[in-house]
């Protein structure tokens, strides 16, 4: 059963015990919504009429050379989910991530420059979280630094017969977190309410960001973050867009609960 029972709603510009507000909805929720959260809403909008128009090209130039499938740079409907198509940037930090993106799907000057501006901007807001979630846990130093970021670019191709399935199935992040702008005109986000075991439909709130906590998100805190299970519904036949930042755990290295979080 499905309720309108409301996530975490978390002003970033409200510091009053800002941290401790983050680590008790990662604890309770694992999925909260940022207000004030530094991204520009022109550059949100921009970012998905960019997402919109890269994923109406020709399966050919969005599959390039690569093979399709999850976690890689296209994933062709049928394969996720009959309705759902994506495109992906992993590693979108490294040197010459986004403009070996930009080539191979021959993006325009305008779109490289979009797709640029708006990663570093998540990027940014990531690293910013990981710090005050540090904070609030009474820890020191920096997380995520030198950990790869997946900026995901996601279409739902719903329609009238597609009305009350399901776009994308249950399931948790792999990452530490996601940084996600969903779709303000389309609903369909969804996630299990860790107390009542019930659906809670997350209604989009322009101008917004979700975070959801991952699978590494919940191991680094010694199981103290809950890995929010969710998924997306189709609720209206209207294309759904969404696009999301996954925070993936450091190449080559093993992710433990720092020593702080592990009882004696």
């Amino acid at each position: 059963m499905k309720t309108k029972t409301c996530v975490p709603i978390i002003d970033l510009q409200d510091t009053s015990g800002l941290p401790e507000k983050l680590v008790k909805a990662g604890e309770e929720w694992g999925c909260f919504r940022l207000l004030n959260h530094g991204i520009p809403r022109e550059l949100m909008s921009e970012m998905k009429v960019v997402c919109s128009s890269l994923l109406d090209l020709p399966t050919e130039i969005k599959q390039g050379n690569c093979p399709p499938g999850p976690g890689r740079r296209y994933t062709p409907p049928n394969l996720a989910g009959p309705y759902f198509e994506g495109l992906n940037i992993y590693d979108m930090a490294s040197a010459g991530a986004v403009d070996d993106f930009c080539a191979q799907v021959d993006a325009c000057p305008h779109q490289r420059e979009i797709l640029l501006k708006y990663s570093q901007t998540l990027r940014d807001l990531a690293k910013d979280l990981g710090g005050k979630i540090m904070e609030g846990l009474g820890l020191a130093g920096e997380i995520f630094e030198d950990w790869p970021f997946q900026l995901q670019m996601n279409k739902y191709n719903y329609s009238n017969e597609t009305v009350g399935t399901t776009g994308a199935v249950m399931h948790s992040d792999p990452g530490f977190l996601t940084v996600l702008q969903d779709d303000e005109l389309v609903n369909g986000l969804e996630i299990v309410n860790t107390f009542t075991g019930e659906l809670v439909s997350v209604d989009p709130i322009p101008g917004t960001i979700v975070i959801n906590i991952g699978d590494l998100g919940k191991v680094w805190s010694n199981g103290r973050f809950c890995n929010v299970k969710h998924r997306v519904k189709c609720y209206q036949p209207r294309v759904r867009i969404s696009i999301a930042l996954f925070v993936f755990g450091p190449k080559g290295k093993k992710v433990e609960a720092p020593s702080e979080l592990v009882d004696s």
